[in-house]
């Protein structure tokens, strides 16, 4: 999936499919906000969360549901969809429905699945773990790469700082632009604190901002942001969501300021 834009493309939406409802509310005002700044928008939510904290956590509202849902979505706006997937056998579900495979971070290592995912042909969106630097992400590409596939993203999505919370290294977007791809920077999960002894992450959203300029000034292609009209009532990654009513003044604010740095 090609991308031609002079200023920076958008992947948002909830972090997981909750309902039509949910997904067509959070999908129209995005599409409404995009086009009129001009900023190209990928809709992403994951159809299954597989990495809970906790037994009883949320997870899906059902595979083939979820998938119908994103399918309808995608067929209503007109927008390319993005979600992500765990297993090798997860790829061969969602490649006729989404234009977008990502991988998580947490699996960015995973060999069969990299492979599994490069050779629907689709689009890889692969998030740099926490647990890894800019260099090493450069053999996870190789890997896609040597299985045919060269349509590849990188996301920086922060790095761990202790047991539970996150650091932003921006120097990564720089080092893994190096390697030739598009790079994108997930503003609301660099902002998560992991692993609270509650079993539900943490957040700090109020930072989103921040990191999310600091992104573009250091060259960012991508800005990436789960939302939602009422974070508190998400099934899923709430507390370092940003609010769907403050999605467009930060995409002006991010606009502007890719204007500027791109003089």
């Amino acid at each position: 999936m090609k991308i031609q834009t002079n200023t920076f493309f958008l992947i948002a939406g909830p972090c997981s499919v909750e309902s039509k409802e949910i997904c067509f509310e959070i999908a129209e005002h995005l599409t409404a906000i995009t086009t009129a700044l001009n900023i190209p928008f990928i809709f992403k939510a994951s159809y299954k969360k597989a990495n809970r904290s906790k037994l009883d956590s949320f997870t899906t509202i059902g595979e083939e549901k979820a998938l119908q849902i994103l399918a309808d979505v995608k067929a209503h706006f007109n927008i390319p969809i993005l979600t992500d997937v765990h297993e090798k056998s997860d790829c061969e579900l969602v490649k006729d429905t989404v234009d977008v495979i990502q991988i998580p971070a947490f699996l960015c290592r995973q060999t069969e699945l990299l492979i599994a995912a490069a050779k629907t042909g689709k689009t890889i969106n692969l998030k740099k773990g926490q647990f890894v630097n800019a260099e090493i992400m450069q053999l996870a590409d190789e890997k896609m790469i040597a299985n045919g596939n060269k349509n590849i993203w990188l996301t920086e999505r922060g790095t761990m700082f202790g047991y539970n919370d996150l650091i932003v290294d921006f120097r990564n977007i720089q080092q893994m632009k190096s390697f030739g791809f598009p790079v994108i920077f997930d503003a609301t999960h660099s902002v998560q604190q992991p692993n609270q002894a509650i079993g539900i992450s943490g957040g700090k959203p109020e930072f989103i901002e921040t990191l999310a300029k600091c992104a573009i000034v250091s060259g960012a292609d991508g800005i990436f942001l789960e939302t939602h009209p009422k974070p508190i009532n998400a099934l899923s990654d709430g507390t370092n969501m940003l609010a769907l009513h403050e999605v467009k003044k930060l995409l002006e604010k991010l606009k502007q300021l890719k204007a500027i740095n791109s003089l």
